[in-house]
């Protein structure tokens, strides 16, 4: 008569919630593409829209392409990371990976972008953008302080002329608009 042995088994260790999160932390950026995916379709789906349209596309088709196209990447990208797929580490080309992140450009940056946003408004397109170029330039290094200032006016005018006048759309010319 033969007689088995159980072999005993030690449990896997638990993992923490931490070990977890870094582990599938590729699952936010699929928890972000579904969100934006919703709120693509939401928005397109309750769009109002005058129903005399020519042809079978309308303004509705671009946002609901759009939003379904996310909201199936992000299901795609879900269900890769739970099998196990992982995105490859950036190898940098040009850049030193174990330096920190330069803080003071992407608040600056961002800030630039801010006042942008905030000016467009009162100042018009023409000083808001040369605005927006100068600072761009000085956030990223340039200081050149007699040239920088000059091709942003000068880009400014030439994007605000082609967008109003070219191509008709119409930009926020502000005061200085009046006197040009």
């Amino acid at each position: 008569m033969t007689t088995e042995t159980a072999e005993t088994e030690t449990p896997a260790p638990r993992r923490s919630w931490q070990e977890w999160l870094r582990e599938y932390s590729e699952l936010g950026v699929s928890a972000l593409l579904f969100v934006i995916g919703v709120l693509v379709l939401a928005d397109a789906l309750t769009m109002d829209v005058d129903i005399a349209q020519r042809g079978p596309i309308g303004p509705k088709t671009v946002p609901v392409v759009v939003g379904t196209g996310l909201l199936l990447v992000a299901v795609l990208l879900a269900v890769d990371v739970l099998r196990g797929g992982r995105g490859e580490a950036e190898g940098g080309e040009d850049i030193d990976l174990s330096e920190p992140s330069d803080w003071r450009t992407v608040l600056l940056l961002a800030g630039v972008f801010l006042a942008f946003a905030v000016l467009i408004g009162p100042v018009g397109f023409p000083i808001a953008g040369a605005l927006l170029f100068w600072g761009a330039a000085f956030a990223l290094g340039s200081r050149h302080l007699q040239r920088d200032p000059l091709i942003a006016a000068v880009l400014s005018l030439v994007t605000y002329f082609v967008f109003n006048n070219l191509l008709g759309v119409p930009l926020p010319g502000g005061p200085l608009m009046g006197v040009l």
